[in-house]
């Protein structure tokens, strides 16, 4: 008896493990780079809280309200926050380029036209500075009616939260030289019809940036979720599965050889997943598959038609009465989008996720381009990709069709193809990521189309 399970236990291990000739030591993690621990360990809780008082501050940020007073207004808003990344540029001698792009929308929830301006703080990189990375939150707010522009509506959490974190990135971030430029977004008109995400990618495609990911961080500070619930230890990164921009053809193959969980974005949110789990202690990545929560969407959507990798972080637990609530209380029971509502320690934890995203991108080398694989009616599994620069090596990943992250890896040294003996094509996803000399590593870049982290959008 005891043979026979000992037996059946060993026959479990394979099947788990997959084909014995596909066998390969889990891999190493990527090299710990010191400065992402400085990093995480220089976000500041009450920095984050005073920025999200001085937004309430303001009254209402609603997209129609004032932009002419000095105290109220989404106006007002907008100008303190271009005031603090200036403030921010002046403690690192000039770092960051502030930049407020507008243009006018129109729309069913602005039809007689209204001005979206963007304030950006731009972090140019230093040798890789057509890269880009974006941290973007939502400045403006609302109540019930969606076109109440007068009342006071805090937005604490929707999206104060999101625009702390842009800030304290901001902060933190620019303490350090990065290859890739990093953009720190603070976005207008959300609310009104994602207007502000709309010119975030048309800005992108006018400066011709080379957009490696948009982390957009809306509703990032409450633990308190609607049916009691109490989290303080997930964070959702919400990624698409199929690119917004696929073509027919594109998604022909994609279909009959996958790709379906593999888009850039979704292999962003495993990046994000890696990084949680090795830099910021007591902080878990929940990866959904979905663009956005169930039939809602955020600023990353039109970054995503314009062709450009992009996730959407949000808290694990929402709560429905503080957002999109006038303030009031009804039968006992309060509503509204108050400061209350927001976990500043928890808040922290989302952004040194946020901040150590970013500074792990603009320091690795770009993905890679040009994945293929081979070996139809083969033993082995050729892969192949085109050089980056300042790569020193790359490392080839490969998992079985049904797993939900990387599970096997080889490093390749300086070549630009590997040939996987006895790994057989059919039963496996591949991907391959560049690695830097000192250590430094790109998410993994699925072959073909689905997979490519370079824009090819509208």
């Amino acid at each position: 008896m005891r043979s026979v399970l000992i037996a059946a236990a060993l026959a479990a291990l394979l099947a788990l493990a997959g084909p014995a000739s596909a066998a390969e030591p889990a891999p190493k993690p990527a090299k710990v780079q010191p400065v992402l621990k400085t990093v995480a360990a220089d976000v500041d809780a009450k920095a984050l809280e005073a920025t999200i008082r001085s937004l309430v501050g303001f009254g209402t940020r609603h997209t129609l309200s004032d932009t002419t007073s000095d105290t109220r207004g989404i106006g007002a808003a907008r100008r303190w926050t271009a005031a603090r990344f200036a403030a921010i540029s002046k403690d690192c001698d000039g770092c960051l380029t502030v930049e407020t792009p507008s243009k006018t929308f129109t729309g069913k929830r602005a039809p007689n036209g209204v001005e979206i301006v963007d304030v950006l703080g731009i972090q140019r990189g230093t040798t890789d500075p057509d890269r880009v990375v974006i941290i973007a939150g939502h400045i403006d707010s609302r109540v019930n009616d969606v076109m109440d522009a007068t009342t006071d509506a805090p937005g604490a959490n929707d999206d104060g939260s999101g625009v702390a974190a842009v800030l304290e990135a901001a902060r933190v971030l620019s303490k350090h030289k990065f290859p890739a430029t990093i953009v720190y977004a603070v976005l207008s008109g959300e609310e009104q019809g994602l207007f502000g995400g709309q010119l975030l990618a048309q800005t992108a495609k006018e400066k011709g940036w080379k957009v490696e990911a948009d982390l957009n961080n809306d509703i990032v500070g409450n633990v308190h979720g609607i049916g009691g619930t109490v989290d303080r230890t997930h964070v959702r990164v919400f990624s698409e599965g199929t690119k917004a921009v696929e073509t027919p053809e594109q998604a022909n193959t994609r279909r009959y050889n996958g790709g379906e969980v593999d888009s850039p974005s979704r292999n962003l949110a495993r990046f994000m997943d890696g990084l949680a789990d090795r830099y910021v202690k007591g902080l878990d990545v929940v990866m959904v598959y979905r663009t956005d929560r169930y039939g809602r969407g955020g600023d990353q959507v039109p970054v995503l038609e314009a062709g450009y990798p992009a996730v959407r972080v949000t808290e694990a637990a929402e709560h429905y009465d503080r957002q999109h609530q006038t303030v009031r209380t009804e039968n006992g029971r309060a509503y509204g989008d108050v400061i209350e509502g927001v976990d500043f320690p928890y808040l922290a934890q989302v952004t040194r996720l946020n901040a150590v995203t970013l500074a792990a991108l603009a320091s690795a080398p770009a993905p890679p381009s040009g994945v293929k694989i081979e070996g139809a009616v083969s033993a082995d599994t050729k892969v192949s990709w085109t050089a980056v620069p300042g790569a020193a090596g790359y490392r080839v990943w490969w998992r079985g069709t049904t797993e939900p992250r990387w599970s096997r890896a080889r490093a390749v040294g300086a070549e630009t193809s590997t040939t996987l003996k006895n790994v057989v094509i059919d039963d496996w996803f591949f991907g391959v990521s560049s690695v830097s000399a000192d250590g430094w590593e790109s998410p993994v870049v699925f072959p073909g189309a689905a997979g490519s982290f370079e824009s090819v959008g509208k």
